[in-house]
């Protein structure tokens, strides 16, 4: 076996050190200590309702259901369709790693249902508040004080449809300012989220603001080297000048960059991939786009 995490694990092996195993490679694969400890407990709770003497091989795909059946109507504890659906995620990731690793020959957890939980739908701007912002923005860089810092800032993140993490972790070494080709590259640290890498093109009226901008701060490193609350108060600042009820923030110019795109003709898959997304994690992300602009054009 390749992942020494399960290198002792048998079909005759109890789910304790099953579970234990499991944790460790949630860990070694990057996942956050709160994510480990909601897919942990999730398993912990299997086997407490299973024998403890039950081996991962006899568990099957009946067992599999009838406990799922026991979280929401027996076991006397609210399951939110929410964790419910987190349960069955779990159920599936960890029979599946014992799969793959020869643990067990057959994977009883493939055939459950998956119940999917759309959250609601994200807040936007529509195109005439993007004006609005943008009308703010361009009053800065005129002020008597010139200050392009709102521009490049919101110009960015609504054509780019960048996180704030992402934002956050930009360099001026991340950026090819080329007048006829200007784009970003997205890059990652860490080899597990190589596949969020991406080169995104960049409007080219961005960059004569951004040098402004560039000059006026002295950025000669990251492109924007303040903390994560110090730039959510200058979208708030372009919230409240541009009169708008709604609250602009990271993810609200995410999810607006998308919609625009689609709304202007770009191809889904294009979008998918601007946006760093996984082919999984776009089911949910297109699915509520097209909610979106259905409801855009309905109003």
């Amino acid at each position: 076996m390749s992942d020494s995490t399960s290198a002792h694990l048998t079909a005759q092996s109890t789910l304790p050190p099953a579970i234990q195993g499991w944790k460790l490679y949630l860990a070694d694969q990057g996942n956050s200590v709160h994510t480990v400890k909601a897919f942990v407990h999730d398993l912990e709770l299997l086997a407490a309702f299973l024998s403890p003497t039950r081996t991962l091989g006899s568990i099957t795909t009946a067992d599999l259901n009838h406990f799922l059946n026991w979280l929401q109507k027996g076991r006397g504890v609210p399951c939110s369709p929410k964790t419910l659906a987190r349960r069955i995620t779990s159920l599936k990731s960890f029979f599946r790693w014992l799969h793959q690793h020869a643990v067990l020959p057959m994977n009883p957890a493939e055939k459950l249902v998956q119940h999917s939980v759309l959250s609601p739908l994200p807040v936007v701007l529509t195109p005439q508040e993007v004006d609005l912002v943008m009308e703010v923005c361009q009053k800065h860089r005129r002020a008597k004080k010139p200050d392009a810092r709102y521009f490049a800032l919101f110009y960015l993140l609504i054509s780019s449809g960048i996180k704030k993490t992402e934002c956050l972790a930009l360099n001026l070494n991340h950026l090819d300012l080329d007048p006829s080709n200007p784009y970003l590259f997205v890059r990652y640290p860490n080899p597990q989220y190589r596949y969020k890498e991406r080169k995104i093109s960049l409007p080219k009226d961005w960059l004569e603001g951004f040098e402004e901008y560039r000059h006026q701060y002295n950025i000669y490193d990251r492109v924007f080297p303040w903390s994560q609350r110090r730039l959510e108060y200058l979208l708030e600042d372009l919230s409240q000048e541009a009169g708008l009820e709604k609250h602009i923030s990271f993810d609200m110019c995410r999810w607006t960059c998308a919609l625009l795109d689609l709304q202007s003709g770009m191809e889904k898959n294009a979008i998918r991939q601007k946006l760093g997304l996984s082919k999984v994690q776009w089911r949910e992300i297109g699915m509520k786009l097209d909610q979106l602009a259905e409801s855009l054009l309905n109003r």
